[in-house]
């Protein structure tokens, strides 16, 4: 598999012309002075130009004035940055509280997204998805959501968000893109800073491209990483070069497809790196800090670039000193250059723009920003933050204008180019490497805005061992009154058909296989608990029929067909706060339900009560790389005494629940216990890796300790009848789904591997 760290470095590393724009006309130099007009160039190559701001520290140090900046990429970024009045300890002071795996996650944090999202990650993984719009099938831009990184930027440019002209920031300055229709750089000297900056930073097949006046632009350094030409046209007279861009790989990281396409791109990106490099004068300076093994994607190692960076400049501090006007007018080029103040008007108004699908003033009752309040930029970054938890957009950013007379807030959204019907595909297998294996494939479809209240259309196939097909249609009332009211109707229908297995309690022998047809369908009213968690309650019907394939000797009552239909009311509660579904790090989920009706017996006429409570809990802590997860779970099936009657006899020695298999009571075979009460508990403990590979989230190592038992009513339920299992494993969350290889063990049970794919 390509390495995830090898796909940030195979785009990361590039960053903006061959040749300078020129659509772009130059800032004019200015007259006669004193001293050069000093050009500052940074160049690209993702979390290596964070060591840009060591050597920032070393030209402050040496109280060299900078008149005019060039930037691609990372480079861009913070020469972008600098040149709005931020000074080098202030960035410094702000990259290194960056939480760099969020700003680059692929989605809004689970946690901050609606029940019906956070359920899906149950049924199929969330890291691969395809879309359909107009027809055909389409794929994701990019690798990496840009959402955290535009909203970082947005909030970092607020103090000069009125500037459209780059020659009136503080320090003149120019950023370098890619016009991805016709490969040719694209100087950007004018227009949003933020959009500029990430425009610059569009690396292709990791960030999805920008669109900026009807161009789609891409990271720069794929024609001019090293944009020296470009800061000459500014004016500059005398160059400090800062060239960190990603070198040539050894031999032996070419035995790959991810090795070897990265290798590619830095051989073009050097390429147009030394032809600017070969510009240069006696009279510049170029700094080469030595960032030895780190890569573009090292972005967690933010204080150790800085030094790298802070270090490379050192050397070269006297001749930074010979640039220096002196202390006096060093301050005075300071003092004239202040950074401002972030703007908090009154805000006149709250628009959306950008999409064509979605209706998001239906969210603005939700959200914390408000006209008639000052602006608040942690607001508003939670409330694009809560717009791009919808999962419908590719862009979910905020910027402050001013129109109509008045300041207001605009919610920029960009629809994602590959939707309203969104795929994922999943996987379920497990082998126990003794014969017993099983599979199913899952396909899941959403097809999300069919009206303006926001209504979805949610399918789930699953072929295999247990045939499957889910289907719900989920339609928003309107009813919005504040962040947590907003009530919704849905029903559903599900069928499926799976083969049971009994086995005696005892010992552990098969006593019969028996296929099983089910249909259930149902209507609920609900309400979201904001991201909290949910509420439904609604009516429920159920039709089980249940054939005997094979019976042991001595099993009775269980020898004919057997039909059950249930009725009721449903009443079920989830709050679910846990950052992942699987292999969670932080968070906690609960999950109640319960279920009163009638049940009624076809073959026999038989009709009794029945009630049904059903309850699971998981919390997960971490420190470091270790993580402890602790997860429960009580089910208990009541009837009336009528339960007891011989006519219904067959249905109640298949048990309503179901415990065995892997992290289900390991060590035992699956679904081995049944009853109708059942009382679980498991302590799972795992590290996460370092080094996660293309389309997974990590790999851990782990084991379990379970203890649990399933009795066939609620009142045989003894705690000294508890049975024990365990397990280690070796584990990865892929894009089909968690992956584990493990050993299993139980004192009553037996001794194994086992490999699984899917939620055990």
């Amino acid at each position: 598999m390509i390495g995830r760290r090898a796909l940030a470095g195979l785009a990361l590393a590039l960053a903006g012309p061959l040749t300078p724009a020129a659509a772009q006309e130059p800032a004019d130099a200015p007259a006669a002075a004193p001293r050069p007009r000093i050009g500052l160039v940074l160049s690209g190559g993702g979390a290596r130009g964070i060591s840009h701001v060591g050597v920032l520290k070393v030209l402050e140090r040496a109280q060299v004035p900078v008149d005019v900046i060039a930037g691609t990429s990372m480079g861009a970024i913070i020469g972008g940055l600098y040149a709005s009045g931020m000074t080098a300890d202030q960035l410094e002071a702000e990259l290194v509280k960056i939480d760099w795996n969020a700003v680059f996650a692929n989605r809004v944090g689970r946690p901050l997204l609606s029940q019906r999202r956070k359920e899906e990650d149950f049924e199929v993984s969330p890291v691969l998805e395809i879309g359909m719009r107009d027809g055909e099938l389409r794929a994701p831009l990019g690798a990496i959501s840009g959402r955290g990184l535009e909203s970082l930027l947005r909030r970092y440019t607020l103090p000069v968000r009125a500037v459209h002209d780059f020659d009136r920031l503080p320090i003149p300055f120019r950023a370098v893109a890619t016009d991805m229709e016709t490969g040719q750089p694209i100087v950007l000297a004018q227009g949003d800073l933020a959009t500029a900056l990430r425009s610059s930073m569009s690396v292709p097949g990791v960030f999805a491209p920008t669109e900026v006046d009807g161009r789609i632009l891409g990271d720069g350094g794929l024609v001019d990483n090293v944009p020296v030409e470009v800061a000459r046209r500014m004016g500059a007279q005398v160059l400090i070069v800062v060239n960190i861009g990603t070198p040539l790989a050894p031999r032996e990281t070419l035995s790959s497809v991810g090795g070897l396409t990265t290798q590619m791109i830095n051989i073009l990106t050097e390429q147009n790196v030394q032809r600017s490099l070969a510009t240069l004068t006696p009279a510049d300076v170029l700094i080469v800090p030595q960032l030895g093994a780190l890569t573009s994607a090292d972005f967690t190692r933010t204080r150790e670039l800085i030094g790298l960076g802070e270090q490379g400049a050192a050397p070269l501090e006297a001749r930074l000193a010979a640039l220096s006007p002196g202390p006096r007018a060093y301050a005075a080029w300071r003092a004239q250059r202040p950074r401002g103040e972030v703007p908090t008007p009154p805000l006149a108004f709250i628009r959306f723009q950008g999409t064509e699908v979605t209706n998001p003033a239906r969210f603005v009752a939700q959200l914390e920003s408000r006209p008639g309040e000052p602006f608040d930029p942690a607001k508003a970054e939670r409330d694009a933050l809560r717009l791009a938890a919808s999962d419908d957009y590719m862009r979910a950013d905020y910027r402050l204008v001013t129109a109509d007379g008045g300041d207001g807030l605009v919610f920029d959204l960009e629809d994602k180019p590959w939707g309203p019907h969104y795929f994922r595909i999943g996987l379920n297998l497990v082998t126990d490497f003794r014969g017993g294996s099983g599979f199913n494939i899952k396909i899941s479809h959403n097809r999300h805005w069919l009206d303006a209240n926001g209504s979805e259309w949610r399918n789930r196939v699953q072929i295999g061992q247990v045939p499957l097909w889910f289907s719900e249609l989920y339609h928003p009332l309107n009813w919005t009154l504040g962040i947590s009211n907003d009530w919704f109707v849905a029903g559903y229908a599900e069928v499926q058909r799976r083969d049971i297995d009994s086995y005696d309690r005892e010992s552990g022998a098969l006593r019969g296989t028996f296929n099983r047809k089910e249909a259930r369908l149902g209507v609920d009213l609900g309400q979201p608990w904001g991201e909290l968690g949910e509420l439904r309650i609604g009516a429920t019907q159920v039709f089980q029929r249940t054939q005997p394939d094979i019976v042991a000797a001595g099993f009775e009552g269980v020898d004919a067909p057997f039909t059950v239909r249930e009725g009721g009311l449903r009443l079920g509660a989830v709050v679910d706060q846990l950052d992942y579904a699987n292999f969670p790090q932080r968070g906690y989920r609960v999950v109640v339900e319960t279920v009163a009706g009638r049940r009624r017996y076809s073959e026999t006429a038989v009709r009794e009560r029945f009630t049904r409570f059903e309850s699971s809990g998981t919390a997960a802590f971490s420190w470091g790389r270790h993580t402890v997860n602790l997860h429960a779970r009580v089910q208990r099936a009541g009837a009336s005494s009528t339960a007891t009657l011989a006519a219904a006899a067959g249905a109640q020695r298949l048990g309503r629940y179901t415990l065995g298999g892997f992290h289900q009571l390991s060590g035992y075979r699956a679904e081995q216990l049944d009853g109708d009460a059942v009382v679980f508990g498991r302590l799972t403990w795992y590290r996460r890796s370092s080094e996660p590979l293309l389309f997974t989230r990590g790999f851990f190592v782990g084991a379990t300790l379970e203890a649990g038992n399933a009795w066939p009513r609620w009142g045989d339920a003894d705690l000294g009848d508890l049975r024990s299992g365990s397990s280690v494993f070796l584990g990865a969350d892929t894009g089909l789904g968690p992956v584990y290889f493990g050993l299993t063990h139980a004192p009553r049970g037996s001794t194994g591997l086992v490999l699984y794919v899917g939620r055990p």
